[in-house]
């Protein structure tokens, strides 16, 4: 069943549109990001779903209600902002109160269970009465989390909640969210620019490019059977070469700029003028003379792993190496793959 229905959503301000005819079907309780770069429209999207922005045409439906003209209030969504949003001279448990008072929803003692019960789910019960300022910025986005599911919307919408913690606190806090959701299957719809964050927490990722749905899917498929270039790109930033892909004796390969030729997987179905998608992690960077020709122009370490940036020809690919690799800059070196790493898609 659907919790969230999109059909046909566009939006534009003035004469400059954002979203592009965007239809999408949201699972109840399942965790769906909204993922892409800065003005993608990822955003305007999540606006529309709460009611905190209209739209120029298409319709918006929430546990099969149509509630496109409806205010937020209306809508039985909750919203976690960027920011936090809590109010500084409330208690921890007055800032979690504040959505039942407003909506005068249930009496003084059951609006206190509510409140105890959504504070022990994101295990701040123990500060209950302290004050925003006296909490740590992980303790105060977990107190804007207890205030947004505090009324068991039906659903939860959340504004890149992440990206203010640093990245220990953050690692943390995704786990803490893959938790909360496990625990009370709130239908989610997450908004950020971070694919790891997406990748991480979500039961299926939507790819928003320009306005549109450039791909969802689970985010193994979407990470693993990229569609398009951009999908390619954005997701694990994979490496992009020109080819032309055809039949041989031994199955089908990819002819490159320079001459060098590659083994693609007997089920590759694509022909002809094509995009290699080469992973990062899947390379090996090997000695010269092996696989694909190329030569060192930068390592970057990185701990456990490096980064080489190996010229290819006119084009550049980025390695992911274990640290203890030991090529330099100007080495003359070869790039190798397994044959069922490689994907294609259509060149753009």
């Amino acid at each position: 069943m659907s919790a969230v229905e999109l059909t046909e959503i566009r939006k534009s301000f003035g004469a400059t549109p954002v979203l592009h005819g965007v239809s999408l079907s949201i699972e109840s309780g399942s965790f769906t990001s909204l993922l892409g770069a800065s003005g993608c429209g990822k955003t305007t999207l999540l606006r529309i779903v709460a009611g905190l922005e209209g739209v120029t045409s298409g319709a918006v439906s929430i546990g099969g209600r149509d509630v496109t003209g409806l205010p937020p209030e209306k809508r039985d969504i909750a919203m976690m902002f960027q920011s936090y949003a809590l109010l500084p001279h409330l208690s921890v448990a007055e800032n979690v109160r504040f959505p039942l008072r407003m909506r005068r929803l249930g009496s003084r003692d059951e609006q206190d269970a509510k409140v105890r019960a959504a504070l022990e789910t994101v295990q701040l019960a123990h500060l209950a009465d302290r004050r925003p300022r006296q909490l740590s910025g992980g303790q105060q986005q977990r107190v804007a989390l207890a205030r947004a599911i505090v009324s068991k919307p039906q659903v939860l919408l959340l504004d890149e909640p992440l990206s203010n913690l640093d990245a220990r606190l953050r690692e943390d806090m995704q786990v803490e969210l893959i938790e909360i959701h496990r625990r009370i299957g709130l239908t989610t719809l997450f908004v950020t620019h971070d694919q790891e964050e997406a990748l991480s927490l979500s039961d299926r990722v939507v790819l928003l490019n320009a306005g549109r749905i450039e791909q969802a899917g689970a985010p193994e498929d979407i990470y693993g059977a990229p569609r398009s270039a951009f999908a390619s790109g954005f997701l694990g930033s994979a490496n992009l070469l020109p080819a032309d892909i055809a039949d041989g004796p031994r199955g089908p390969s990819a002819r490159l700029a320079d001459g060098t030729s590659l083994p693609l997987a007997a089920t590759e179905p694509r022909r002809g003028r094509a995009l290699l998608v080469l992973r990062q992690e899947d390379l090996r960077i090997v000695a010269e003379g092996q696989g694909i020709a190329g030569v060192v122009r930068a390592r970057v370490y990185l701990g456990s792993r490096v980064r080489y940036v190996v010229a290819v020809g006119s084009e550049v690919v980025r390695v992911v190496a274990t640290g203890d690799t030991a090529f330099a800059e100007g080495d003359r070196v070869g790039l190798s793959i397994e044959p069922s790493r490689v994907r294609t898609v259509a060149a753009e």
